[in-house]
């Protein structure tokens, strides 16, 4: 008979963590409180600040963890062996579906998620990070390749967010939330195609 395997013990941010994302889901945002969380966690909440300074950083955590996912699944498209051109089209729509998804289906987690990106929160800033070298890395692809004409990258990039701000930025999708999916796909399929014109012109 195999041995049974012993767990190794979770850790008590991960433990706050998971108990701070079922009342997020349950309660909403402003609803969450730092000694509920405690208490379910059988500790005090003096002791939650030593893992997390305040309630905005404990939210902010849990939209971190969904928002490292988004930005693995965007890692892999921009990791495919697809052509950039392909792959550009791909990851935008992918980061407008997640977010957009999200609203509906998860809309206390993206309330976090939108008011830390409003407030420029640390967790939003490493996520506009991380988003712009994934981008990079596949206007660079692009370029190498021949695929695309782009004589200035940074121009380039900034112009693939300037240009898909309405369908990827949190505040953009919530206002457009009552305009039906499939108007807002046919729009943002417009906007990617111009996009890719554009990327292949070498006007930039």
């Amino acid at each position: 008979m195999a041995p049974s395997r012993v767990r190794a013990p979770v850790s008590a941010d991960v433990r706050l963590l998971g108990i701070a994302t079922e009342h997020l889901a349950r309660l909403g945002p402003k609803r969450v409180t730092v000694v509920a969380v405690a208490a379910e966690a059988g500790m005090t909440h003096a002791n939650v600040y030593r893992y997390f300074p305040s309630k905005d950083a404990l939210l902010d955590a849990v939209a971190g963890r969904w928002l490292r996912e988004v930005e693995a699944r965007l890692a892999g498209i921009a990791d495919a062996p697809d052509p950039a051109d392909d792959k550009i089209e791909r990851l935008l729509t992918a980061l407008a579906t997640v977010q957009r998804d999200a609203l509906f289906e998860e809309p206390n987690l993206f309330a976090v998620h939108l008011d830390a990106t409003v407030a420029a929160r640390p967790i939003a800033r490493r996520h506009r990070v991380r988003l712009r070298n994934l981008v990079e890395r596949v206007v660079e692809e692009g370029i190498a390749s021949g695929t695309f004409s782009a004589r200035d990258r940074e121009r380039a990039i900034a112009y693939i967010f300037d240009a898909s701000y309405r369908f990827t930025h949190p505040l953009a999708i919530q206002q457009d939330a009552d305009v039906p999916r499939d108007l807002i796909e046919a729009r943002f399929g417009a906007v990617i195609h111009a996009i890719q014109r554009v990327l292949r012109s070498g006007i930039l």
